[in-house]
Formats: structure tokens, sequence, C-alpha cells
């Protein structure tokens, strides 16, 4: 492999052979990380049907979660119900640093950009 070919974020060439991590792994750590912020309710669709924020099934969470791989980084946009009361933007902050520190320190990839997209409030159900 030459030095000028450039390596995607998302994967490693070692002596041994190749290793590419999928988007939608990438998207199971983000998951993962996202509904354990205080403050969130759970994972939206990333497309709202008739205006409608519902909550994901926890099998379903890749969905409310996009992944872009570029030659930077890792970019996520993710989709979230936030609990009613609490500090919307406090929240988001939380959950963009919580999902880009999963990710980098599970897959050692750079992540340039964390997009939180607030799709509905909720009362918590705990």
């Amino acid at each position: 492999m030459s030095e000028e070919q450039s390596v995607q974020p998302n994967s490693r060439q070692l002596p041994a052979g190749k290793i590419e991590v999928a988007p939608r792994a990438i998207a199971t750590i983000t998951a993962r990380a996202v509904t354990q912020c205080y403050g969130v309710v759970g994972m939206a669709p990333r497309n709202l049907r008739e205006g409608v924020a519902h909550v994901l099934r926890r099998e379903d969470m890749h969905k409310g979660i996009e992944i872009r791989v570029r030659n930077e980084g890792i970019e996520i946009t993710l989709s979230v119900i936030v609990e009613y009361g609490t500090r919307i933007a406090e929240v988001a902050r939380n959950v963009q640093e919580q999902v880009r520190y999963a990710v980098e320190s599970a897959l050692g990839m750079p992540v340039t950009h964390v997009h939180v997209r607030v799709q509905g409030l909720r009362v918590s159900q705990e």
C-alpha cells in the first residue's frame, strides 16, 4: 500500500491484514453511549412520519443514527428524544461528549463531528 493512498478512518492496515469497522458497528457503539446519557429517553428515527417522534426499540436504535466515514474522520448524526424538564442544550452537549469518547476509545479512530437532533420531549418512564 503506497503512502499516497488515503486510508479511511474506519479501517487499519496491519502487517497481518486489514481491519475495517462497518458503519453499523459504529452505530451500535454510538447507540449504547447515547442510552447511558442522563436526560435521554431514547433514540428516534431519522425520518419523522406525520411529525411524531417515537422511541425506537433497543434492536432498532441504529435507525436513529447516521454514520459518514470521511478521510479526516467519522461524522455522526443522531436523533434523540430528551426527557421533559431537562436542559436540552446540556443533554445534547453531554451526548456529544459521551459518543465521541465511546467511539474513539473503542475504535481508536477520530470522530470529527457529532450532530445531535432533538426530535421530541417525553416524560421519563422510570
